[in-house]
């Protein structure tokens, strides 16, 4: 389900870390109106991690099968939402692996990728794993800016900022 980005000069690749939490949905939205305002374009990675692999072959396939399926279904459900708000149909990216790392990866092998869009988390654990690890470990030595979107924002105030 992997579609390369091909972009115009000057046009900007939003690119959103999907999973299943509330605040993913925030960065998704700002990214789609950040798109739409600014005549740039959408990307979706959703990074299936798997844990330990499992000893039985049959079991792991399975897994691995069914993860991806439903990879696919989330990120056809976010495709809607980027198309009904920017108005253009995303990137879509599936990986296997760790989140941090796919992530770091796609960025380098992807050159029309300009911006990562992220929300922070609103509850007490903090702004999350990824963003503590992009915006501290990592800070610097990215070749694309990190927007940090407060998970906690409106789709009013989504529209306020964008």
């Amino acid at each position: 389900m992997t579609q390369p980005i091909a972009t115009e000069i000057h046009q900007r690749i939003f690119l959103v870390v999907v999973d299943e939490s509330e605040e993913m949905t925030v960065a998704l939205h700002y990214a789609a109106l950040r798109a739409r305002n600014s005549g740039g374009r959408v990307a979706l990675l959703h990074v299936m991690e798997m844990g330990e692999l499992q000893q039985w072959g049959a079991v792991e396939a399975l897994m691995k099968q069914e993860a991806r399926e439903e990879a696919e279904h989330l990120l056809q459900r976010l495709a809607k939402e980027v198309v009904d708000i920017s108005g253009f149909l995303p990137c879509l990216y599936i990986r296997e692996g760790t989140r941090r790392d796919e992530l770091l990866k796609l960025i380098e092998e992807e050159p029309g990728i300009s911006i990562l869009v992220l929300a922070a988390g609103a509850g007490r654990g903090g702004p999350g794993p990824l963003i503590s690890h992009i915006v501290g470990q990592m800070s610097g030595t990215l070749r694309i800016p990190v927007t940090v979107v407060p998970g906690t924002l409106t789709d009013a105030q989504l529209d306020a900022i964008t």
